[in-house]
């Protein structure tokens, strides 16, 4: 009885530092190049006073996922996004096609709230909300180039 109380005990403390252990961030997105840091001037979606804002259509760049590639073009008018096209998503099975159908409008619709690239990804679709959120910030900092 003595063995399996103390056998018991730690198992629970091993399931509970391994718990601990699991990573709290969205997985990088294979092929995709890095982030860049946030200090870079192309990075930042809003347009000092006086600076040039841009207004037409800007086609962001393709983003390599796991499942796809994801790339979105931005239509601005004088530096705030008025809509979001998709033009790639993963849709090689019936499953990618499902997610894109749930999470893509909800990015989209995220993406015209906040008015910038700085969204949160939908559950179960973090591949795909990354790759968006990349081809969106690449549009974007054309816009504002």
């Amino acid at each position: 009885m003595r063995r399996a109380v103390l056998a018991t005990t730690g198992i629970s403390a091993l399931v509970i530092a391994l718990l601990s252990l699991k990573p709290h961030h969205l997985p990088a997105i294979a092929g995709s190049p890095p982030a860049r840091p946030s200090s870079s001037p192309h990075t930042s979606t809003s347009t000092p006073p006086g600076a040039s804002t841009g207004t037409g259509t800007f086609t962001g760049d393709p983003i390599d996922t796991q499942y796809g590639t994801v790339q979105v073009a931005a239509t601005l008018s004088q530096g705030k996004i008025t809509a979001v096209k998709v033009l790639q998503a993963p849709d090689s099975n019936g499953r990618d096609q499902q997610l894109a159908a749930y999470a893509l409008p909800r990015l989209t619709q995220e993406a015209l709230g906040a008015q910038s690239a700085h969204i949160d990804a939908v559950s179960g679709a973090s591949y795909t909300s990354q790759g968006y959120i990349q081809s969106l910030q690449s549009a974007l900092d054309q816009a504002h180039a």
